[in-house]
């Protein structure tokens, strides 16, 4: 372990995240590690750790180094592995400018989940192409205490489980996942949004995130929301021929989310550097026995 490790922390919508940069893969960052990078007692914290890595330096992101040079190699508070993360990518793009990697303007993003296309605005917001997604098929069941409800089945890249209640409270503390059934539907586990309407095309959300709890903000989940709840209101932009745009509130902010006609989400919001320094190598060595 290196004496010192350079380290950031950045937020998306309150979605916070550890940074690490590592252009050439040369950390080995263990579950364990991470874990003790985001704990909010004992360690930095966060909701989840951003390794940033050159895609060439890497064995799962090298076939996409023409594509993207730089790999997002995400991980949840515990230490898994997750597919994408659409706060994350704000917050790993706005880290690339920060760095002079990149400036304002469009780049691209390799994740475990694809290469996503980001824009970096002037006003500093940041807006990630988050791909299409997919509805499978089959009925979903997400229950809170005594009460359940019917939810919509969306993989935005990683799986979700949409479920409309009458009010947010109802998802209860969301320490512990949600009980989804029928058992098997989701055997990587899920994340699971509770959603209420807040005016036309506008909701809001809470989430309980696999591996890492309830956040205050989930951009996958915006975006499975988003598409779950257009289609509750009978809006297919693949059919209709129209965009259609949902505000979705999180309890960290706001974002907006766009659905085009060719089935392309974007996902438009805020993301901020809070602080940079270095992790203690020692700390962190006695952190893992």
């Amino acid at each position: 372990m290196s004496t010192r490790i350079a380290f950031l922390k950045g937020h998306g919508t309150e979605n916070d995240f550890v940074i690490v940069p590592d252009p050439d893969n040369a950390i080995e960052l263990s579950p364990a590690a991470v874990a003790a990078l985001c704990d909010r007692r004992a360690g930095i914290g966060g909701d989840g750790v951003l390794h940033v890595v050159r895609s060439a330096a890497h064995p799962e992101a090298r076939e996409l180094a023409g594509e993207a040079e730089w790999f997002m190699d995400y991980r949840n508070s515990d230490g898994s592995i997750a597919e994408m993360c659409g706060n994350g990518v704000r917050v790993f793009a706005r880290y690339l400018q920060h760095a002079g990697h990149v400036a304002e303007g469009d780049l691209t993003i390799a994740t475990r989940g694809g290469v996503k296309s980001v824009h970096i605005a002037k006003d500093g917001d940041v807006t990630v192409g988050m791909g299409g997604a997919r509805l499978p098929e089959g009925e979903v069941t997400v229950r809170v205490g005594e009460r359940s409800w019917p939810a919509r089945n969306v993989n935005m890249g990683n799986p979700h489980a949409v479920a409309f209640v009458a009010d947010l409270a109802h998802a209860g503390d969301l320490y512990s996942p949600p009980p989804v059934s029928p058992e098997g539907a989701y055997p990587d586990g899920v994340n699971v949004e509770f959603v209420v309407d807040r005016g036309p095309r506008h909701v809001a959300m809470r989430v309980h995130e696999r591996g890492s709890g309830e956040t205050r903000s989930c951009g996958t989940g915006a975006c499975a929301v988003a598409v779950a709840t257009a289609r509750r209101d009978g809006a297919d932009p693949a059919v209709t021929g129209t965009p259609a745009t949902y505000t979705v509130d999180v309890p960290g902010g706001r974002l907006v989310i766009t659905e085009r006609p060719d089935g392309q989400i974007e996902m438009t919001g805020p993301a901020v550097i809070v602080a940079e320094g270095v992790i203690d190598g020692e700390w962190l060595e006695n952190a893992l026995r």
